[in-house]
């Protein structure tokens, strides 16, 4: 098989010469694309004379985009996407490519512990984890890892689903387990990022709750929905039996909660619907 290595890169002219070097010693006969997201610095050049492609864009539009302009480029039958701040080692590209023999079509680098950048991101990564776990039936030992190896014919189906920010393994991950295809883990173990992280913790805090929904939808919100839906419905049926022991009448609140319920589960039978409808062809 041809192999596609995509390094999706901001201003990391720190560690991007270093990271190309290390990728073509470990997987020498694959292609090395680098896709500079409207770097300020030498990322681009330097990254060209480590012997990478380089496709720029203009001016930045996230790690997500960097990502799927990497795939559509990207000639070989597996890609595998790292990062190029020097946080992923290259030497563990052949533990993701043994798995990809062994017949999985998504294998993630699943992050051990003391590999989080910071004890807030990993509670919540693995607050994340969970509710994969929750909504698949599957394991999920690191929803937000972006180093992976994946089949490119089925990564490309979903380019349309990824969004342009840095939620993109989340998108990916939870498309596959939609589509019934193979995910796998492999321990991984992440050193610290050489510059500035270009994550912002109050600005992608708000991501946490979009993610959250985006985990729900892409899978099965009706399991999201119907907790919630349940949760409103309880709270109605007690106040109901409270008043009316108490008062003997059905008020108002009552009628909100029962209709709350009722909403939110019709919500999550829609959603279902429109997710079905988006994995037709899978």
């Amino acid at each position: 098989m041809n192999f596609s290595v995509v390094l999706p890169a901001k201003n990391e002219a720190a560690s991007v010469a270093s990271v190309v070097e290390a990728v073509i010693r470990q997987v020498p006969h694959s292609e090395v694309i680098v896709v500079d997201d409207g770097s300020s610095d030498d990322t681009g050049s330097l990254a060209k004379s480590a012997g990478a492609i380089v496709i720029k864009h203009p001016y930045s539009k996230g790690n997500g985009a960097s990502i799927k302009s990497g795939a559509r480029a990207a000639v070989g039958d597996i890609i595998i996407f790292m990062d190029a701040d020097g946080q992923h080692d290259p030497k563990d590209i052949s533990s993701l490519l043994a798995a990809i023999d062994e017949g999985y079509d998504l294998v993630v680098g699943a992050r051990q512990s003391g590999s989080q950048a910071s004890v807030g991101r990993g509670l919540a990564n693995g607050l994340y984890n969970k509710l994969a776990t929750y909504m698949t039936g599957h394991k999920v030992e690191d929803l937000t890892s972006g180093f992976r190896a994946v089949r490119a014919e089925k990564f490309k189906e979903f380019l349309y689903l990824l969004p342009n920010g840095f939620s993109y393994p989340t998108t990916s991950t939870m498309a596959f387990f939609r589509a019934g295809y193979s995910v796998k883990y492999v321990p991984i173990h992440a050193a610290q990022r050489e510059g500035k992280s270009h994550i912002k913790p109050l600005k992608d805090g708000m991501r946490f709750l979009l993610i959250i929904f985006k985990v729900a939808t892409l899978y099965s919100p009706l399991k999201l929905f119907t907790p919630a839906a349940a949760l409103f419905f309880l709270l109605g049926l007690g106040w109901y039996g409270y008043t009316f022991t108490v008062m003997s009448r059905f008020t108002n609140m009552s009628a909100l909660l029962f209709t709350s319920g009722s909403i939110l589960f019709m919500m999550g039978l829609i959603s279902e619907q429109i997710t079905a409808l988006m994995y037709k062809e899978r």
